[in-house]
């Protein structure tokens, strides 16, 4: 399945075991060698809600959280019966998110996640001030926003930090086209403030609604999409007066609309959910 382009291997676990997910989705991933994907999700059941959804990356770490997954987890709950909830209610490592799901001929076609509210303080997200060295300044631009600018092989650009349960580090520049995302992603995401990594965004401003976005992906590299990330974009654009509060983000898989309300401070994103086939693995 993917959710514009951001493609994961899914397994049923309400009717299948994995033993070692951390390995199978090395295997998997493998775009020569296995099916190709950007990592595995698992759906399982849970008594906390309608399912529960772990999430592993390309390298076999795991993350907390997927935006483009959590959206394909509830199409697949809805649309194989695990459960007709609607909104339906996913269990992910970042807590329980209320998934609206817009259902056509009986399967979902798009959903919009409560995201929740994005954390900004460092030491959360987390940024760890005093690994900076002296290659970095930070400095304090608001109530809860920073900006660090790094020097690592030629990124020296500010950097807006949002955690949407896993950490960003969002990067306004005036042409995303002209990164070398092989170059600055791996940099970015292995800098020693951030003892978790960091998934890596730099972001185009079109106008006061509309942003073009790249993204480097903690573990799993280039990447088509990130929802997470697409929420912590549009909260930094709004954070440094970039953007209004509702976002038409522009990923290289497609587009997400993203909204930081005012009422509740959480964020909502809508996207696409795609299942694209289903197989047996024998590896």
């Amino acid at each position: 399945m993917h959710g514009i382009g951001n493609d994961y291997v899914y397994v049923n676990g309400f009717a299948e075991t994995v033993a070692d997910p951390a390995t199978v989705a090395q295997k998997v991933s493998d775009r020569h060698f296995g099916i190709g994907s950007d990592g595995l999700i698992l759906i399982l059941p849970t008594p906390e809600a309608d399912v529960r959804m772990r999430m592993f990356n390309a390298d076999g770490s795991e993350s907390e959280m997927c935006g483009n997954g959590v959206r394909c987890v509830a199409k697949y709950a809805y649309d194989h019966g695990l459960t007709k909830n609607n909104p339906m209610r996913v269990l992910t490592g970042n807590g329980v998110l209320s998934i609206a799901l817009d259902v056509e001929a009986g399967k979902v076609k798009t959903a919009t996640v409560d995201m929740g509210e994005p954390i900004l303080e460092l030491e959360k997200i987390p940024v760890q001030q005093a690994a900076l060295g002296r290659n970095a300044a930070i400095k304090k631009r608001g109530n809860h926003e920073y900006e660090l600018t790094l020097e690592a092989k030629g990124v020296k650009t500010p950097a807006t930090f949002v955690s949407m349960g896993n950490p960003h580090a969002v990067f306004f520049v005036d042409d995303v086209a002209a990164i070398d995302l092989n170059v600055a992603g791996p940099a970015v995401e292995n800098y020693p403030a951030f003892p978790r990594r960091i998934n890596a965004h730099w972001v185009q401003i079109v106008s006061r609604n509309e942003v073009i976005m790249r993204t480097w992906e903690r573990g799993s590299g280039i990447t088509l999409a990130c929802g997470t990330g697409a929420c912590a974009v549009a909260v930094a654009a709004i954070l440094n007066g970039l953007t209004d509060r509702k976002v038409l983000a522009h990923l290289p898989g497609g587009d997400l609309t993203l909204e930081w309300r005012e009422d509740g401070n959480h964020v909502f994103m809508t996207g696409a959910a795609t299942e694209v086939f289903s197989g047996t693995w024998n590896g």
